[in-house]
């Protein structure tokens, strides 16, 4: 273990053998962190909070911080974040609330770029990008291969689908169906996120039936009941249509159109 003996660790904590901790980082009571993560200096971690193996947490992060929610009163809640992420300077990252399910999750393989925030509650898959200043409100989720473009914002509880693409300073105020490309403030769907689904390997079949399903959603006319019935026969020959099938039909709230 490399700990700098400017570093506040204690004695509560559970760190792996080869945990490296920078100057000046605090490392609260109740946070446990696996093999290989390197956590910078002037980093602030409070418990409860686990972290998995192999991240990278650069200078002035914090994570697990209370959540800026008023119906906290101290309950146990948690952070958990798993393995192979690069956590850039300034990301504040807070734990669950009780009323939220007591967890803030965020997954494996994810670029979480400077000052990026994400609130309490909120759910972040794989292999995700979120851009400079993107900020997640409250119980936001946000699938694996999403990519947010820089400034971009996520109202309270809505979800973004699986290979989602927000173009930057995109606000978005519905749920946003996978493999669909959203801009604007307040964000509109603009079509099918084509380029991030080709480099991902997707073949031009699956690509193709993800567009008629996307017609189906924003450019038939059709209402939503009978978007959702056109995507049901859409899914019968396509996996990728039937999981946007599922998002629709799970959505707690409007989808952005």
């Amino acid at each position: 273990m490399s700990i700098h003996p400017t570093a506040l660790v204690d004695a509560g904590a559970r760190l792996a053998a080869d945990v490296e901790v920078g100057a000046y980082s605090i490392i609260g009571a109740d946070v446990e962190v696996a093999p290989g993560t390197r956590i910078g200096p002037h980093v602030v971690i409070a418990g409860p909070t686990r972290i998995g193996r192999d991240n990278r947490i650069w200078q002035f992060a914090s994570l697990g911080g209370d959540p800026q929610d008023k119906k906290h009163a101290g309950e146990r809640t948690e952070l958990v974040i798993g393995a192979g992420n690069t956590i850039r300077e300034f990301v504040t990252i807070n734990r669950g609330t009780a009323q939220g399910g007591g967890t803030t999750r965020v997954g494996d393989d994810n670029w979480i770029m400077a000052y990026v925030h994400i609130a309490h509650d909120c759910r972040v898959g794989d292999h995700t990008v979120l851009a400079n200043n993107v900020t997640l409100a409250g119980h936001v989720e946000i699938g694996d291969h999403v990519i947010m473009g820089g400034f971009a914002g996520v109202h309270q509880f809505c979800r973004v689908g699986p290979h989602a693409f927000a173009a930057m300073y995109a606000a978005i105020n519905g749920d946003v169906p996978p493999f669909c490309y959203v801009a604007g403030q307040f964000a509109v769907p603009r079509g099918v996120n084509i380029e991030g689904l080709k480099r991902r390997g997707f073949s031009a079949e699956r690509i193709a039936a993800i567009k008629r399903a996307y017609r189906a959603i924003y450019m038939a006319g059709l209402s939503l009941a009978e978007a959702r019935a056109r995507l049901g026969e859409l899914a019968v020959a396509s996996t990728d249509v039937a999981q946007m099938l599922h998002f629709v039909e799970t959505s707690q709230r409007p989808l952005a159109r």
